[in-house]
């Protein structure tokens, strides 16, 4: 059954097309993701689909007898009611049924409530209010009295996404619903939808949400669209296919096109006089030969500052808000190298955290010690105010005209901006005309220009589109110095951190070896052993049966290793691996001589690897007698 068809959609701003020609179809049981970089114009399809917007050209039909669900990215409420009346001012005909039925009751109406009850078993409305308050729980929303216009952003996107669950749409558009949500509501919100008979449309740069929930992709890439069937992992091998097609078809069409400008320059100038149809295939050739073989995979390798061997110390820091405890006595002293992931239910106090480490906040108790060479770049959840009359180069040059690579070269900020996505003619926008998600990743590039050695991301995949990430990612992978990042994006994560601190509540924070999906898996590992033995006791009220004694040598105690001390196991034998690398190649400088100053620093060096090294084996040793 086909839910909604599209043809031939087209859009333009000013005199440039965002997209055209643009045919496309949702059956029942479709879950579709939306994808393409920023300012592809995503947004706008789903706006024009929903009638937000009326299309340039083209065409769009929704079946008649089936209701739509709509959650944009600025959902808009009356900011005086509660919570709860928000949800129940929508034309959700079960919340409907519900207020009339509460009425009812308030007015002691017999004939009315006889009525309505009829409806409440038809819609089967009974436990409306029950779920209600289960997904506005599950979704961080727990006081359904505070006001909406009291509400953070986030909080209201969370909101109007109960309010779309809860009216149980035929049809259900959801646009970047897991921004601003926690890592365990993204894991439901997924499960949930994978549960039901939803029929999905959805703008998300998650990765493992569109492996995980869809299958259909729809890329909007240079003002064309492309369908795929099937998730996200085969729509990556399909477009890179794809690519290549269209790259080698255009290489063709060039060499051809060569031969063909050369017959028409050698023709007469009459174009009477030519063949017409050679004349008008000549055209269409150009036309193919002119595209662009666009490459998102440019490197962004931007120089860092040299970083001490003291980078930063937090000793017994603890710290509260209006008598509610954060952070309480947390200790841990930065090593270069770190990479580090914060994880948490929103509000526990991760941004609290970071705003100590970089001064902006003091602790009640305890201190935080800072290195003389540390230099932060803190990428923060709230937006850099721009002028919006200002175009993207000259914002980009009044940090620094030209910028130093990793590799020691330097290049232009128009090159460097091109690296990070933004194109030879989006340079010269202005402001104004930049999505939100552009916005947010020149904000990301002013920061590394300013070659931080210790950086703070703070939920940095916010608003960024696949492509972008992947740009950060590959950057992130080689940045030398130490990396702090709290993210909703699993896949971010796994690729990028090596341990992680988990906000469990009332200020604890613990420290686990792994990157995030090993933390699950630890997690659950943890809830089933608690099961068996919650569990183990009631298996059976029989007698034992007696064993004939057997005489055997006495037992040697042995414990399993925890999986958390399995995975500093194996950290520490990487790392103990890569300090005798190191070692052997500074040894190999030592023999082939150098300035007096450079072979003590080698010496120094050597003597420091040595000793970490030492200390490292005996905690592998201790750990490995454990087992």
């Amino acid at each position: 059954m086909n839910y909604l068809s599209a043809e031939n959609i087209a859009k333009s701003f000013g005199d440039q097309w965002l997209f055209k020609n643009v045919s496309f179809g949702i059956s029942r049981g479709d879950k579709v993701a939306l994808i393409g970089t920023n300012g592809t114009g995503k947004t706008t399809f789903l706006n024009i689909l929903t009638g937000k917007i009326p299309a340039d050209e083209g065409e769009v039909s929704i079946r008649k007898d089936i209701r739509v669900g709509y959650l944009d990215q600025s959902p808009a409420f009356d900011e005086t009611l509660p919570v709860m009346e928000v949800i129940f001012s929508s034309n959700n005909p079960i919340a409907q049924v519900v207020k009339r039925y509460e009425h009812a009751i308030e007015t002691d109406n017999h004939d009315a409530l006889s009525e309505v009850m009829e409806e409440m078993d038809k819609f089967n409305a009974w436990d409306f209010e029950y779920r209600t308050k289960e997904i506005l729980g599950r979704l961080g929303i727990h006081n359904t009295e505070n006001l909406y216009g009291t509400l953070s952003g986030g909080q209201r996107k969370r909101v109007a996404m109960a309010k779309v669950l809860l009216e149980d749409p035929d049809l259900l558009i959801l646009d970047e619903p897991t921004n601003h949500l926690d890592l365990d509501t993204v894991e439901w919100l997924e499960n949930y939808l994978n549960t039901s008979n939803t029929t999905l449309l959805v703008v998300t740069h998650d990765r493992y949400f569109l492996d995980t929930v869809c299958n259909q992709m729809l890329e909007l890439d240079h003002g064309s669209a492309y369908t795929y069937k099937g998730n996200y992992t085969y729509f990556l091998e399909k477009k890179a296919e794809r690519e290549e097609m269209e790259a080698a078809g255009i290489d063709k069409a060039r060499n051809l096109m060569r031969k063909e400008l050369d017959w028409i320059r050698r023709q007469p100038k009459a174009r009477g006089t030519k063949a017409k149809y050679r004349v008008d295939a000549f055209e269409e050739l150009k036309e193919k030969a002119s595209q662009k073989k666009f490459d998102t995979q440019m490197e962004l390798n931007v120089r860092t500052s040299r970083l001490g061997s003291k980078i930063i110390e937090l000793d017994h820091v603890s710290k509260g808000f209006n008598g509610r405890q954060l952070i309480k006595d947390f200790e841990y002293t930065f090593r270069k190298g770190d990479r580090i992931g914060i994880v948490g239910q929103n509000g526990m106090g991760k941004s609290t955290l970071l705003n100590m480490i970089t001064g902006e906040l003091q602790p009640d108790k305890g201190q935080i010690t800072k290195g003389e060479t540390v230099q932060f770049g803190y990428y923060k959840q709230t937006d850099l105010v721009f002028n919006e009359n200002q175009r993207v180069i000259d914002i980009v040059k009044d940090v620094a005209e030209v910028v130093q690579l990793g590799t020691g070269e330097t290049v232009t900020v128009g090159h460097l901006l091109q690296a990070f996505l933004f194109s030879p003619s989006k340079q010269y926008d202005f402001i104004s005309k930049l999505s939100g998600g552009e916005k947010r990743r020149l904000q990301l590039l002013l920061i590394l220009m300013k070659q931080p050695n210790f950086l703070i991301l703070d939920e940095p995949t916010n608003d960024l589109d696949i492509a972008s990430l992947n740009v950060l990612e590959e950057f992130l992978l080689n940045f030398p110095g130490c990396l702090v990042i709290v993210s909703h994006d699993r896949y971010f994560l796994d690729r990028l951190v090596q341990h992680i601190f988990v906000f469990e509540g009332e200020g604890k924070i613990s420290d686990f070896p792994g990157n995030y999906t090993e933390l699950r898996d630890y997690q659950d590992e943890q809830e089933a052993e608690k099961k068996s033995t919650a569990s183990a006791p009631a298996k059976s009220n029989a007698a034992p049966v007696a064993e004939p004694v057997k005489e055997t040598a006495p037992a040697v105690s042995k414990r399993k290793l925890s999986y958390k001390e399995q995975k500093e196991m194996e950290q520490l034998e990487t790392e103990i691996a890569q300090m005798e690398k190191q070692k052997v190649q500074l040894v190999e400088k030592l023999n082939a001589g150098g300035s007096h100053d450079e072979l003590a620093k080698w010496s120094r060096q050597i003597e420091e690897i040595t000793d970490s090294q030492a200390e490292k084996e005996m905690r592998w040793l201790e750990l490995s007698e454990n087992a």
